[in-house]
């Protein structure tokens, strides 16, 4: 692995918010283990040590000296991961003067309020895609103690040709070796991952600019994802060898089977197209009429769509993110996306979308020895909402309790 970060060697002796892992049994209400389709009624989760000990039926508990957690009429299931969001983006001014305009500082105070927005979503990991390189900052400032917030995989800046997709908040980068410098100033960063922008309109990127930022990447033991929004960049990047396609759209039945192939999952980003076209709500952020009209065909269009229903279908793992940060779209907003697939065919019923927030995240992101399911052994990142999400999504609107490794982010008491 690469040397890390400066700050990492920094000794501290006390973290600012220390919340102990308090050995607790959540019991009662039906428990979503996100295992295939497993729901335990009247169940119970036991944490311990930030992992969860045990899980079962509430009928199975003996004595014990653990806090016990009343969770009756209540669904207990795996924290959620929003694979694809912008913590420094607000979700309420324009993009690219937000990226252009706003002070390194305004960007902490945005991640740190949208990091607090996140956790009382359920939304326990945030997969930060770029703006600047606050992302590695508020990394930090988890990590240390500093602030408390979700788990989080950064890019640091996403990388792009000179001039290419979003230039206003990324990497600016023209020739190989440039594009080697740009993937190593991310990892000299702490970054976790690395991210490039494939496509906008047009291709972006020669072959050997994509050949060494693919390479550069992989050399550093760090997995690299794509921004690709149409079939010949879809293509192109799993030809070369990303590790994850973010967005996705149209694909031919070939470049399915290349991602089916090579193992490649997408994260599909829905949420902006859905907030937009809600015509009442876009008024209150300023959308422009045109653009309603733009977001309801698009929403309307279900032909749009086919690729991804195809390649989910054919076995291609789909996971949940919502761009979050951009217009109309909150950290907090996260039922409406998994509505959306759902409603498209992308996803067969409720829990097969709570799944791609959970389970299929975790493998998206390498941690499913770790994360995404509720079993004995793995880390205690649980939430606890007031309602049922297998009969409706938006009981996921209703989070009552957050825990990461067994720490009370959110709840009651």
């Amino acid at each position: 692995m690469p040397e890390p970060p400066a700050w990492r060697y920094q000794k501290i002796i006390k973290p600012m918010f220390d919340m102990p892992s308090t050995h607790r049994i959540l019991k009662g209400g039906q428990v979503l283990t996100c295992v295939d389709d497993e729901i335990i009624e009247n169940g119970f989760v036991e944490i311990e040590d930030g992992k969860i000990k045990t899980v079962g039926s509430a009928s199975d508990l003996g004595e014990t000296t653990a806090e016990v957690i009343d969770c009756t009429g209540k669904t207990i299931m795996p924290g959620m991961m929003n694979s694809h969001a912008h913590l420094a983006w607000d979700g309420v001014h324009d993009l690219a003067r937000q990226s252009m305009d706003d002070a390194p500082e305004i960007s902490a105070y945005k991640s740190a309020g949208n990091m607090l927005k996140s956790l009382r979503a359920g939304v326990t990991l945030v997969r930060d895609l770029g703006m600047n390189t606050s992302n590695l900052f508020a990394k930090q400032a988890v990590a240390q103690g500093i602030f408390p917030g979700p788990r989080l995989l950064v890019c640091g800046e996403a990388i792009i040709q000179t001039g290419g997709h979003t230039y206003w908040c990324c990497r600016e980068a023209s020739g190989a070796d440039e594009m080697r410098r740009a993937v190593r100033e991310q990892v000299k960063g702490g970054a976790d991952l690395i991210k490039i922008m494939g496509c906008h309109d047009l291709l972006e990127f020669t072959d050997e600019e994509l050949e060494a930022v693919i390479d550069e990447t992989h050399r550093n033991g760090l997995p690299i994802t794509a921004h690709a929004t149409f079939n010949d960049c879809i293509h192109r990047m799993a030809e070369f060898g990303v590790d994850v396609i973010e967005h996705g759209g149209s694909m031919t039945d070939e470049t399915i089977q290349l991602l089916l192939d090579k193992k490649i999952p997408i994260v599909t980003t829905f949420a902006p197209l859905v907030m937009q076209s809600q015509a009442e709500l876009a008024r209150q952020y300023n959308i422009p009429e045109w653009k309603i009209e733009e977001r309801q065909k698009a929403v309307a269009n279900r032909g749009r769509y086919e690729g991804i229903v195809k390649a989910a279908k054919a076995g291609v793992p789909i996971a949940f993110g919502t761009d979050a940060g951009s217009p109309v779209v909150g950290h907090d907003v996260v039922a409406p996306e998994l509505k959306f697939m759902v409603e498209l065919g992308a996803k067969k019923d409720n829990y097969d979308a709570l799944r791609c927030a959970t389970v299929v995240a975790a493998h998206v992101s390498n941690l499913q020895d770790s994360l995404g399911t509720l079993e004995a052994g793995k880390e205690a990142d649980i939430i606890v909402m007031d309602g049922d999400p297998i009969a409706d999504l938006d009981a996921l609107e209703t989070v009552e309790m957050a825990f990461i490794a067994g720490k009370k982010m959110i709840g009651i008491g």
